[in-house]
């Protein structure tokens, strides 16, 4: 069972999907959201969940205290068990509908098109995509990104490090069993 593990929405169930996704375990997700609330960055962020699954890392983020979350995930039947999630988790949090936005569309498409800029990004791309699509996507994040923005790539932990683009700098890379996390910082434009 995927759950919200802490903040205001603490409990709430998340449906999953029934194929064509790997949810990130809870002992990963309480690692990663220790460190980020250890670096004071989840309070008030602007998050992006790229291939958001059933929406458990942008919907933790946003029980946690981060001021919206855009969710993009490309299948119509995950896209529809996000909006059920948003909409729970929304409501135990005390949130407006508002704080939240569901995108059912391709990444490369969502990425495309000018939006603000992101304070954290969570990219979990299916292990089927290809280490060159998951460099092709980073490249395509930059426009998104600020001077302080975190970006955090999960992969299979025997996945190679996939291409990242020169604006991207590896800060730190934990593996947990068989998933690896990699932390990106970038120089990217810092747009309103």
């Amino acid at each position: 069972m995927t759950r919200i593990i802490a903040g205001a929405a603490r409990g709430i169930r998340l449906d999953v999907p029934a194929a064509g996704t790997r949810p990130t375990s809870d002992r990963v997700r309480e690692s990663l959201f220790g460190a980020l609330e250890a670096a004071d960055l989840l309070a008030g962020a602007r998050v992006l969940d790229l291939y958001a699954g059933s929406g458990a890392l942008g919907l933790e983020a946003l029980s946690r205290g981060a001021a919206s979350v855009d969710l993009v995930e490309k299948s119509a039947a995950a896209a529809q068990i996000i909006r059920g999630n948003a909409a729970r988790v929304s409501k135990a949090a005390g949130l407006p509908g508002s704080a939240v936005a569901v995108h059912r569309t391709a990444v490369a498409t969502f990425l495309a098109r000018p939006s603000n800029s992101f304070d954290i990004v969570f990219a979990d791309p299916p292990y089927d995509v290809t280490d060159a699509a998951t460099g092709e996507a980073l490249a395509a994040l930059v426009p998104h990104l600020s001077d302080r923005t975190v970006v955090v790539l999960e992969r299979a932990s025997r996945s190679p490090q996939p291409p990242l683009p020169a604006a991207f700098t590896v800060d730190r890379h934990k593996r947990y069993g068989d998933t690896a996390l990699w932390w990106l910082t970038a120089d990217g434009p810092d747009q309103p």
